[in-house]
């Protein structure tokens, strides 16, 4: 069968043979989670921001991607239907895992992109690993890199006030995968500035839909723009990752 339209390798699923990703200097490892995002957004959403996160990053750099990890600590929304997390252990223990392997193969730098909030440990596993001996490793977005891509994309929510399913994740989504995005988004917006004991009494102590934030403020042209701005701004890091150890 004749394909459609001709296809490039990157195009396809890398194989061992594909040099220019495999032996890429630096890796991407997408991380998510698999929680409740309201009732219009997918519980894979934050696996999907990852990827595409590392997607935009991919096609403006050379660099050998890793499929994303879709479960991560969730335990804040837990009592949403659907939700389902791993330990901050055992999410520490499968990167450590990935960051020896890629070591093994000669990768010089690994950039996690995480697109969870609460996979807070995910910090301190790259704090250790830059004091051993071999890779670097980076944690991208920093907080500094989304308040720069949401003004860049002209998102008029803060990160704060738009915590979860908003505005910015809404038109991520809106951008990468819009049949994922069932109706309700245009009407859902909520607002709860005082979240002090979150982790003590989870999401559901502050919102019922398990929404907080602005998504009737959401646009396809504003995600689009947000992951332009990422792929981007990761450069100063991979440059960084790629450079040998002093």
């Amino acid at each position: 069968m004749t394909p459609d339209r001709e296809t490039t390798g990157r195009d396809l699923p890398a194989t061992t043979t594909d040099d220019k990703q495999t032996r890429a200097p630096v890796a991407l490892l997408p991380i998510g989670s698999f929680e409740q995002h309201g009732p219009y957004l997918p519980l894979v959403t934050d696996a999907l921001i990852a990827t595409a996160i590392a997607d935009s990053i991919d096609r403006q750099h050379n660099t050998f991607q890793l499929p994303a990890m879709a479960y991560g600590c969730s335990h804040e929304h837990s009592k949403f239907a659907g939700t389902v997390s791993i330990g901050a252990t055992t999410l520490a223990s499968v990167v450590t895992d990935l960051i020896w392997s890629l070591r093994r193969q000669g990768t010089r730098g690994l950039v996690i992109v995480n697109a969870h909030g609460g996979n807070y440990v995910l910090s301190n596993v790259v704090q250790e690993a830059n004091v051993r001996d071999g890779i670097r490793v980076g944690l991208f977005p920093s907080r500094d890199d989304w308040t720069e891509a949401r003004e860049a994309a002209g998102i008029v929510s803060t990160s704060h006030d738009d915590m979860h399913a908003g505005e910015l994740e809404t038109s991520i989504l809106l951008a990468t995968h819009p049949g994922h995005v069932r109706e309700g988004w245009q009407t859902a917006d909520h607002s709860a500035p005082d979240r002090r004991h979150l982790a003590t009494l989870g999401m559901n102590a502050y919102t019922d839909s398990g929404v907080i934030g602005y998504p009737s403020l959401a646009s396809a042209e504003k995600g689009q723009a947000v992951l332009d701005h990422l792929g981007a701004a990761a450069g100063d890091l991979i440059t960084l990752l790629s450079e040998p150890r002093a």
